[in-house]
């Protein structure tokens, strides 16, 4: 499109360039340039313009749009190639799934402005408000049996983590099994969906969710939200771009998902205990399926990314985070 190859120009350009040599580097009439940069402004793009000059980036939009992501990309061995971006969704997990009954590539990657009907773990909702925050699902066919995939909630964990540190300069710790937090409180959903096929009981898919609050402020979470949930910009005290952010969040999930496919890891373990604020505390474990609640202290985590806990008479067992919930570290649960 011309409007993206005169963007992709002025974003090479420090200076002002003018409309005749946009013209010839592209083979546009200088009326195609003129339509290209009204586009673009409509679309939210700062272009100045000046007499005898021609045009100047001044800014880019906090856009969730493939070029603007594409435009922090990196290269990208799997996750991103295939990259869709969306203005709203009822559910980017959703719309993941309904793909893989498609031709759509392993790495596909769905990104939304918002979402109607965000979903988090048990059933729960996640508020996805508009030009507030990163709201991602991969679609992963990892190839692998079943036994291989239990760590991929915790690994989209790491991700987050990296993505954040490399954006931000703050590193979020991680709640036992999953949520990144940042000052106490919950800066981050992820959720994980499986796709068997129906006659072998084989994998047939991963969509793996993630909604990061990058922009909100306390209004806009529910009363019910506000206490237990932050976003960047209280946190850090300053704007984050959100398409910087989803491009790392993207290179991050390349690199975990390099891991788990060859089955080397060692360091997403070593970054995942590094995190995990949980451990050396007393937590509470209340069984999914109902049942006394137990007190025990969070020693480790297995090779699997299972919390090992010992209970008050020295005895240690690991749980996982189908089986149990964990409470008493800010007062919130799973």
């Amino acid at each position: 499109m011309s409007r993206n190859t005169v963007l992709s120009l002025l974003r090479e350009q420090e200076d002002f360039l003018s409309g005749q040599e946009l013209s010839r580097r592209l083979g546009l009439s200088r009326a195609a340039i003129w339509k290209a940069v009204d586009a673009l402004r409509r679309d939210g793009y700062d272009i100045e313009a000046r007499s005898g000059l021609g045009y100047r980036l001044r800014a880019a939009p906090d856009a969730l749009t493939e070029t603007e992501i594409r435009n922090f990309l990196g290269k990208t061995a799997v996750i991103g190639r295939d990259l869709r971006c969306y203005p709203e969704l009822d559910s980017t997990n959703n719309l993941a799934k309904s793909l893989t009954q498609t031709s759509a590539p392993d790495g596909t990657a769905i990104i939304a402005d918002c979402q109607t009907a965000g979903r988090g773990r048990m059933s729960r909702s996640f508020q996805s408000p508009k030009g507030k925050g990163i709201y991602l699902s991969a679609l992963l066919r990892p190839g692998l049996p079943p036994n291989r995939l239990p760590p991929v909630t915790a690994l989209a964990g790491v991700a987050v983590c990296a993505a954040v540190e490399r954006v931000c300069g703050v590193r979020p710790g991680l709640k036992w099994p999953n949520d990144p937090v940042l000052d106490g409180k919950k800066l981050c959903g992820i959720l994980t969906e499986m796709s068997l096929e129906a006659e072998s009981g084989h994998v047939q898919a991963l969509v793996v969710g993630i909604g990061v609050n990058v922009l909100q402020t306390p209004e806009d979470f529910s009363p019910e939200v506000r206490e237990v949930a932050t976003s960047l910009l209280q946190a850090i005290g300053k704007p984050v771009s959100r398409p910087r952010l989803a491009a790392a969040l993207l290179e991050e999930l390349d690199r975990v998902y390099a891991a788990l496919r060859t089955g080397d890891l060692r360091d997403c373990h070593a970054a995942y205990c590094r995190d995990c604020v949980n451990l050396g505390r007393t937590v509470r474990l209340l069984p999914a399926g109902g049942g006394p609640e137990e007190t025990a202290e969070a020693v480790g985590i297995d090779e699997e990314f299972a919390l090992i806990v010992q209970g008050p008479n020295g005895t240690r067992r690991t749980v996982r985070s189908g089986e149990v919930s964990v409470r008493g570290l800010w007062g919130y649960a799973e």
